[in-house]
């Protein structure tokens, strides 16, 4: 009797552990589905704002790894990238910088750039988002994440982007498309 106890409490252990590992594996499977599922929908378009209460601005993704991570931490989190320096740099006149968390990680695949439109928006290593509010001609190593269509509201909003009360910094506020 003894002897039948003992097998049958080890079968009902066995049970139990072989289905606590089912269940284990179930959720992994699903986790990884999700997360594949996600990274597979490609965001084709995000939100740029210019200051606190801007309008904003459709941002076209480029097709490729850089602005698809950008969209995928995006979608996430929206960023709200402060501008510290906005008028005290080279080219300033065409450009705004805006520096990321170095949190984030980023594969870049930068090539030679001479020439950007005005809207063109770069990733630049390490960890920058550059945009080009005007057309210029300025040699850089950048990977082409998009370009938010060009217009003269666009230009007066990046131009004219105040700088916020109390903090001495402009903001860019970068969100998923809803």
């Amino acid at each position: 009797m003894k002897k039948l106890m003992v097998m049958m409490l080890g079968l009902s252990m066995i049970f139990t552990l072989s289905a606590c590992g089912q269940k284990s594996a179930d959720t992994e499977r699903a986790t990884t589905a999700a997360r594949e599922s996600q990274t597979d929908s490609n965001v084709s378009e995000l939100l740029v704002t210019f200051g606190e209460r801007g309008t904003p601005y459709t941002l076209h993704l480029e097709d490729n790894e850089t602005a698809q991570q950008v969209a995928d931490y995006v979608g996430r989190q929206s960023w709200n990238l402060p501008i510290y320096h906005f008028d005290d740099y080279e080219n300033y006149e065409v450009m705004q910088y805006y520096d990321v968390a170095s949190s984030y990680e980023f594969t870049s695949n930068p090539e030679t750039i001479t020439t950007e439109k005005g809207g063109e928006v770069y990733y630049s290593d390490p960890n920058r988002i550059v945009l080009f509010y005007q057309d210029a001609e300025i040699t850089g190593e950048y990977t082409k994440i998009g370009y938010i269509d060009y217009s003269e509201e666009f230009y007066e909003a990046v131009a004219n982007n105040p700088v916020l009360a109390g903090w001495g910094n402009k903001i860019v506020s970068i969100s998923a498309k809803r």
